[in-house]
């Protein structure tokens, strides 16, 4: 009798679509940290559609966020991505979870109804993040990985103070808020600048996230799973 084998996973990886590298071919400098994948993010599971913790980016964005790595590099910094090409998939995952309703969690939304997430702008029906060219992001000092917990969002794993985690769904989570700290909003600063002077607009609501201004694909979404190589 045969034995039927299952798994979670594409036994091997499809090649990407045109235009899409993983990040590490392009800047294994850049230290990956993506959420999803894992437990550690606002759903407390594996998001559908990634398989493997690894960055998927247009050739052109990850191109663009390699020179931003060595611009901070001469500074002693690394930049930290917590997600990256995310698939229509995983989008619409995250909105059927959202849609389940729920109170407010103290460590990822601790203002806000889970069922109000969509209509308070935190989570997309959409996501920029499934046209392969936005991406989430922190700086850190090189070298230094040990786990900051901040009251809102994700541990950010030995980032810089930010002010909240990646993931907050917060007032405290846009930009220009004045509800953080002076070293907060100097960090935010930081990493604003640097991101723009590589072709990078930012989501005002969102410190963390950054659109290519002349993104490749502004008009298409894409449903590639997030595989290794």
């Amino acid at each position: 009798m045969a034995l039927l084998l299952t798994t979670s996973a594409p036994l091997r990886a499809d090649p990407l679509p045109a235009g899409f590298v993983r990040l590490a071919d392009i800047d294994p400098t850049i230290r990956q940290d993506i959420r999803y994948a894992g437990r550690e993010n606002f759903l407390h599971r594996k998001v559908d559609g990634y398989y493997t913790p690894v960055c998927i980016l247009t050739a052109h964005a990850a191109k663009a966020l390699s020179s931003v790595q060595r611009a901070i590099a001469a500074k002693g910094m690394t930049l930290v991505v917590f997600d990256c090409y995310r698939p229509a998939r995983a989008v619409a995952d995250m909105g059927k979870w959202t849609r389940k309703g729920g109170r407010p969690d103290p460590q990822w939304y601790p203002t806000v109804e889970r069922g109000d997430l969509i209509a308070k702008g935190y989570i997309g029906e959409f996501s920029s993040h499934s046209r392969g060219s936005t991406v989430d992001l922190a700086i850190a000092k090189a070298g230094n990985k040990s786990a900051v917990h901040p009251t809102c969002g994700a541990p950010n794993g030995g980032t810089l103070d930010f002010g909240t985690g990646f993931d907050c769904f917060d007032p405290k989570s846009e930009t220009a808020s004045a509800l953080i700290g002076a070293e907060a909003t100097a960090n935010r600063k930081t990493l604003l600048t640097a991101m723009r002077a590589a072709g990078f607009r930012n989501y005002a609501r969102e410190w963390w996230h950054f659109t290519q201004a002349k993104e490749p694909f502004p008009k298409q979404r894409f449903d590639f799973p997030v595989t290794a190589n």
